[in-house]
């Protein structure tokens, strides 16, 4: 019966590819969505929705292909492989702490703080970035907090004090009082200034300065392992060439990336664009594959997520 659901899966050669409603997935994807290379018989139905919510969507293997915070894929390898492109790392830059005023480490320990989402890299770095010495020590990982089809998930319980917001409602809980500092992702790097407000730290940039100039991994590209080896190898070929042509045709790509840009105009558009779209997005390489090795093995060291993880890449 599994083969013949299959068989039928793949005859239908229809393929869910979820990504974030963003300038820089929409960028990555403009060729794609637009029928401008060639996919070999396969159909992508885009579902566009916020990175946490994929996240989830993942533990419970429902995509064939789908963006997950790097971050979640510890707890979703066991279903999922990583696509060598479709990258988002943090070149010395990445997810920002900002407040009305500026805080310290040891003062946002004490904070509440605003997050947008528990299986976010940003708020994995959060924990590693508190947990550096005895401010916001990490608490013991908690028994199976949540599950996944795979059995617990097994998170760390945090002692700071955090509240999960959506990413484009954090400013909005700063300004208001739900939160003293806002944990920022995506575009609000570039636009925080708009909102009054200042940085406390530059998580990525923190990242580089402990790790060898590293880039912190934030996001990456999955395929279900349903998929043989070779038909993960053609769709992947397919989305790299995807992002390959947006490079090729930047100023159309980014024009179609437009309808997505909350609160930015083109140039600051194109601009969030080239942070999150450039070499590593096309492949990660042997520094980007470090990165992610060292990130999830510090983050299984200080008991943030339940096991020593794997990489499995599509080859």
């Amino acid at each position: 019966m599994h083969n013949a659901n299959r068989f039928v899966r793949m005859n239908k050669q229809t393929l869910t590819l979820g990504h974030s409603p963003d300038p820089d997935d929409a960028f990555m994807f403009y060729g794609l969505a637009k029928g401008l290379i060639p996919t070999h018989g396969f159909k992508f139905e885009h579902i566009l929705q916020d990175i946490q919510t994929l996240n989830e969507r993942a533990t419970r293997g429902e995509l064939d292909i789908t963006a997950v915070s790097i971050h979640a894929y510890a707890y979703v390898s066991d279903q999922y492989a990583l696509l060598p492109s479709g990258a988002s790392m943090g070149d010395g830059y990445g997810p920002m702490l900002v407040a009305k005023q500026k805080f310290s480490r040891e003062e946002i320990a004490k904070k509440k703080i605003a997050v947008p989402g528990k299986m976010t890299s940003a708020f994995l770095a959060l924990q590693l970035w508190l947990g550096n010495d005895e401010v916001g020590r990490i608490a013991p990982r908690a028994p199976s907090v949540a599950k996944t089809g795979n059995g617990a998930l097994g998170e760390a319980r945090p002692t700071f004090n955090f509240v999960v917001v959506a990413f484009d409602q954090i400013f909005q809980a700063v300004r208001s009082g739900k939160a003293d500092v806002g944990l920022i992702i995506h575009e609000g790097q570039l636009t925080y200034q708009n909102e009054g407000l200042v940085v406390c730290e530059d998580l990525g940039a923190w990242w580089g300065r402990e790790n060898d100039g590293l880039p912190l991994p934030l996001g990456g590209n999955v395929i279900h392992k349903r998929f043989d080896p070779p038909t993960r190898k053609t769709i992947s070929d397919i989305l790299t060439a995807s992002i390959q042509f947006s490079l090729d045709h930047r100023p159309e790509a980014v024009q179609h990336a437009l309808q997505y840009a909350r609160d930015m105009g083109r140039d600051l558009a194109d601009r969030f664009v080239g942070m999150y779209v450039n070499h590593w997005t096309l492949d990660y390489g042997e520094r980007g594959r470090e990165a992610i090795r060292r990130f999830l093995g510090q983050a299984f060291e200080r008991k943030l997520i339940p096991h020593r993880q794997e990489l499995e890449f599509v080859t």
